[in-house]
């Protein structure tokens, strides 16, 4: 299922997407698109039903897409996670993944705005696999226990400010955190629509230039043992959201003059499957 929220921000209401492409309203069966939700097998049954049976009203097709998932509990990020993008940053494959968190507030829908923040000259882009989880998982003993607590994928966009991140000191959060930095959507694609997380191809065009090229075979550590390890350090809940790292084709990773962003630039991304997004940046 291709589950969404569509709506002004802070009033969006679950929605579907069909198989042909018509957007339902979920809601008057389910309260919300959520961790809940996606831990209640059998109110994703129902829905499920209901999708196939053809019961759900339509909606307008016009109304704002927002992030496919509310409440997020927390966003855990994977960085230097592609064999490419280590070796255009000159920096080697890591022995164990590099972990750091977005604050779940940084999530917006996937057309919003994007802000540059205040003093920023080097606001990158990122085109990243979201995992999103769906059952509880501590000290998962196999990447099977690990897949299975996968409710879903979605695309994400891990707007970066790299000089706050690598040049201001501290860890990396300073450069990750900035208000509108964690587009999400368009969709919730559950796992099901996804049987293989590893064979999926992520693009990131800006004002229409390719910039990012990339398949997720390429990921130094896959989704299951990302999944995996992580649950060896913190519980995963449902509705807790993974950002799995990006391919080649940063601007960081580029030659000087490099082309970060600025106010005005358009930033289109999309992963297979999984639906597209297009930002414009304006001035925090």
């Amino acid at each position: 299922m291709k589950l969404l929220r569509v709506g002004p921000a802070g009033a969006e209401r679950p929605a579907l997407l069909d198989q042909d492409g018509v957007l339902r309203d979920l809601g008057g069966l389910v309260p919300d698109i959520d961790g809940a939700l996606l831990a209640d097998e059998a109110a994703l049954a129902r829905v499920a039903a209901a999708a196939a049976d053809g019961s759900l009203p339509a909606l307008d097709a016009g109304l704002r897409v927002g992030p496919p998932l509310a409440r997020i509990g927390k966003i855990v990020c994977i960085g230097l996670n592609y064999h490419d993008h280590a070796a255009e940053t000159g920096a080697q494959a890591p022995s164990e993944p590099v972990v750091f968190m977005k604050a779940p507030d940084t999530v917006v829908g996937p057309d919003d705005t994007v802000l540059v923040p205040r003093g920023s000259v080097k606001t990158d882009w990122e085109v990243e696999l979201a995992v999103v989880i769906g059952r509880e998982l501590r000290y998962a003993a196999s990447h099977e226990e690990a897949l299975a607590a996968v409710a879903g994928y979605a695309v994400a966009h891990d707007v970066s400010e790299r000089e706050f991140q690598i040049e201001r000191g501290g860890q990396w959060d300073k450069g990750k955190n900035c208000e509108t930095f964690n587009p999400l959507g368009p969709w919730l694609v559950t796992a099901d629509e996804v049987p293989d997380p590893q064979a999926l191809s992520l693009k990131l065009w800006v004002n229409g230039v390719l910039r990012q090229d990339g398949t997720t075979a390429d990921q130094i550590f896959p989704v299951a043992e990302v999944v995996r390890y992580l649950s060896q350090f913190m519980t995963l809940y449902p509705g807790d959201v993974i950002n799995t790292g990006t391919p080649a084709g940063v601007a960081l990773g580029r030659p000087e003059p490099k082309p970060y962003l600025k106010p005005g630039d358009v930033v289109e991304l999309t992963i297979e499957g999984l639906g597209r997004q297009r930002q414009e940046l304006a001035p925090a």
